[in-house]
């Protein structure tokens, strides 16, 4: 596992970070000395999917993996929006309007091509020197500049209010928990991610990731 390129299939539940420690350990016990183990973009704690390590000399190239672009799966929640823009924050109930389903496609298409997003202030971002998510923790007022981003694709999966099920091709920093609050906002109904995974990472498939498990780590 030393100088390696490692596709792993992240749990729900579980941080980015804890993934790198567990793999980080098995790699040092099995190569009897520290391995060097990095990640090349974060998942939430709450979203699965493909997480690409790198492991010795190949770290050095972590971010060639960082910067390329991103297929994810996600759920929308209408109607409530949430603190954090997932399960994890202050959900709060703010419309009960109920769009069609043209509706829905019709504001889906106003959020493909280069537009501008704020990243959440619950996120890893730092902001002179601090990550945003630990100044908001501590009810510091914290401001993201906008930030340019490409959708490449955006198609409708499952429309069933209030779930909305999408399948979205994305430049590198976009953030999809703001895609689906900023869609609520387009929608009049306020929304949430529920449910995220991600797909692909350039080239790299979720399809050919490996579980925690088959490196003998329980969740």
């Amino acid at each position: 596992m030393n100088d390696e390129v490692l596709l792993i299939d992240k749990p729900a539940g579980m941080t980015s970070f804890g993934v790198v420690a567990r793999i980080r350990r098995v790699a040092s016990r099995s190569a009897g000395k520290k391995i060097k183990v990095g990640h090349t973009g974060t998942l939430d704690p709450f979203a699965t999917g493909l997480m690409i390590l790198v492991t010795g000399k190949e770290c050095k190239n972590a971010n060639y993996y960082t910067k390329l672009d991103k297929v994810y799966e996600a759920t929308f929640r209408l109607g409530e929006t949430s603190t954090t823009g997932d399960p994890e924050g202050e959900v709060s109930v703010v419309s009960d309007v109920q769009p069609s389903r043209e509706e829905v496609e019709a504001v889906l298409r106003t959020f493909t091509g280069e537009i501008e997003q704020r990243p959440p202030i619950f996120s890893a971002i730092k902001i002179n020197g601090r990550r945003a998510y630990a100044m908001a923790r501590n009810g510091e007022e914290v401001e993201i500049p906008l930030r340019k981003i490409t959708v490449y694709s955006l198609e409708l999966l499952e429309y069933s209010y209030p779930e909305i099920k999408i399948r979205t091709h994305v430049s590198s920093g976009t953030y999809i928990r703001s895609l689906g609050a900023d869609i609520g906002t387009a929608l009049g109904t306020g929304a949430y991610t529920t449910h995220l995974r991600r797909i692909s990472i350039g080239e790299w498939s979720v399809y050919d990731a490996k579980y925690l498990q088959e490196y003998g780590i329980e969740n």
